[in-house]
């Protein structure tokens, strides 16, 4: 007796499979909400019916539905209008740009309501270009919006800029203390110059006015629908819970979970997300994460292949661009950084982080830990082992997210507990010539050195972390292939270049594997979910230069045709 037929048969192409041997072949057949079988066009003909649809091809590829695994998403459809101006290069390439746009806002706004941006980047700026010692000021700010409240956060998420009128209302003046973690820039004379750093940014960012969850819904709505051009069919949203509640508009806050389960449990939720909990804010301590856990409990589905809480996530330090990741030799200007939790000294915050990865390890989570320096990765694997060796667990896939400056000793650690890392090479395209000023262009070519993971056995897998770029996987493949930096082309850390198949694997399998999933998604293989995502040319011996112009024509999310162009 004949079995039922596919339902979706795509032939004449190259099928990516991205499995253990990189198999390539040339159809694929979808049978309701599973891969039925990959091979050549003349099987896959033959298991059609004649209720099949079948896609010729002709020569285009096909790839497994695209995993950005470390991608904010409600967080990223609140960046956009009607939450947020733009003001992110090279929208802008100036502070006077950003000035105009400012004041552009300041006049249709409603008086006194805040205005709120996104995107800034001092390494893009003329005037900090033209000298270093420039910094946007309060001021720039109050020459145009001198009666609304004024936000713009960096491109990284890690900086605030405000004006006079929002550190008025938030009480921001020359005695405010920092939140742990938290740094107030101050003029010579102790008032803040309006650039608020990491921890500090809650001061203002608590102050704004906060979507509905309605809102909410609309927006990851958006952004979904926003994937599904893009071929992602998955991807973690990196920290929701109380620990998030005074980020910008709550984006990683508990709302925004209570968003999601809401649209699972209608059945409109069309892609695979996976969540890390977010229990402590940046600059928290044990006693936060333990009051966070009990806050969240742990979270249920309606469709745990639709949205699942599998981790938790922690702050551990802060970034290199804004010389708060923790390094072992100082920034060039001065300075190593420093851990970002409780604590009055770096030997006690030490002891906080050991204690708050402790506590998350023996409450069964699976950690990832945002982590940039290579002072604190090292930190933050010698716990990841200390917690397991003081409860062995199998199988707790932790990782290191972001993992910037990665040394060797810490790479064999992960290797040896099978722990993986989670790296954002758009990322290194877009700040590689701002890292030479950084740290060095020695230490900035080092910078995410993923082959050198890759070859220590390391699981790696690349994402966008959006909205700190945006989430095209495109951009990040021809990046970790090519090394080279947005601004000037010029490449950085050659010898860190992987090949198509392991860029491709850092977006596909292996983000299954994060998502503790590989036996189910992930690959174009018999019995795995049918999410396929359809590229409009032949992918294989393109030059990694045009791989950023490959447009998706086709994507299936659960069997079911998402996106056509």
């Amino acid at each position: 007796m004949r079995r039922t037929a596919p339902t979706l048969v795509l032939t004449g192409g190259q099928v990516l499979t991205v499995d253990g041997d990189f198999t390539v072949t040339e159809g694929v057949a979808v049978r309701g909400r599973e891969i039925l079988a990959a091979g050549t066009d003349a099987e896959m003909r033959a298991l059609a019916g004649p209720r099949t649809r079948l896609v010729e091809l002709g020569g285009r590829t096909v790839l497994p539905g695209i995993n950005d695994s470390h991608l904010h998403g409600a967080a990223y459809g609140m960046t956009k209008p009607p939450f947020a101006i733009d003001v992110a290069h090279p929208a802008v390439g100036s502070i006077a740009d950003i000035a105009a746009v400012v004041r552009r806002a300041a006049a249709t706004a409603r008086p006194g309501e805040w205005i709120i941006g996104l995107g800034w980047d001092p390494g893009y700026l003329a005037e900090c270009l033209a000298d270093p010692r420039r910094f946007p000021h309060r001021r720039d700010l109050d020459a145009v919006a001198p009666h609304h409240p004024v936000c713009l956060t960096d491109f990284s998420s890690h900086m605030v800029w405000a004006n006079s009128e929002a550190l008025r209302r938030c009480g921001i003046d020359a005695a405010t203390t920092p939140l742990p973690g938290g740094v107030v820039d101050r003029d010579t004379d102790g008032e803040p110059t309006g650039i608020l750093r990491e921890a500090a940014q809650r001061l203002v960012q608590a102050a704004l006015p906060a979507p509905t969850v309605a809102q909410r819904r609309r927006a990851i709505q958006g952004v979904v629908s926003e994937l599904h051009t893009r071929g992602i069919t998955s991807y973690t949203e990196p920290g929701l819970g109380p620990g998030g509640t005074g980020t910008l508009f709550g984006g990683l806050s508990t709302d925004n979970w209570t968003a999601y389960a809401e649209l699972a449990a209608a059945g409109e939720l069309h892609a695979r997300v996976s969540v890390l909990l977010l229990p402590a804010p940046m600059g928290g301590s044990a006693d936060d994460l333990l009051k966070g856990l009990e806050e969240l409990r742990r979270p249920e589905s309606a469709d745990p292949r639709r949205l699942h809480a599998i981790g938790v996530k922690i702050f551990a330090d802060g970034v290199p661009p804004n010389r708060t990741a923790w390094m072992h030799e100082p920034y060039r200007d001065g300075g190593h950084g420093a851990l970002c939790v409780h604590g009055d000294s770096p030997a006690l915050q030490v002891e906080e982080l050991r204690e708050m990865i402790g506590l998350a390890h023996r409450a069964g989570f699976q950690l990832g830990v945002h982590v940039t320096g290579d002072r604190a990765i090292d930190t933050v694997v010698d716990a990841f082992v200390a917690a397991n060796t003081a409860a062995p667990r199998r199988d707790a896939r932790h990782y290191v997210i972001h993992g910037d400056f990665i040394g060797a000793g810490s790479l064999a650690k992960l290797a040896a507990h099978g722990y993986g890392v989670n790296m954002n090479p758009a990322i290194k395209w877009t700040i590689s010539d701002l890292m030479d000023e950084v740290v060095g262009p020695e230490r900035s070519a080092c910078q995410w050195p993923v082959r050198t993971a890759i070859e220590a056995g390391v699981p790696v897998c690349a994402s966008s972390d959006a909205p700190i770029t945006e989430p095209d996987w495109r951009q990040g493949v021809a990046a970790m292939m090519l090394r080279e930096s947005k601004a000037s082309g010029r490449t950085s850390g050659p010898e860190q270049r992987v090949t198509l198949a392991d860029a491709l694997r850092a977006y596909t399998a292996t983000p299954a594997w994060q998502d503790f999933a590989d036996d189910w998604k992930g690959t174009l293989q018999p019995g795995k979910a049918a999410d396929l995502c359809v590229l409009d040319r032949p992918l294989l011996d393109l030059d990694p230069h045009g791989i950023t112009d490959v447009q998706v024509d086709l994507t299936v999310f659960d069997g079911t045709v998402v996106h056509e162009r």
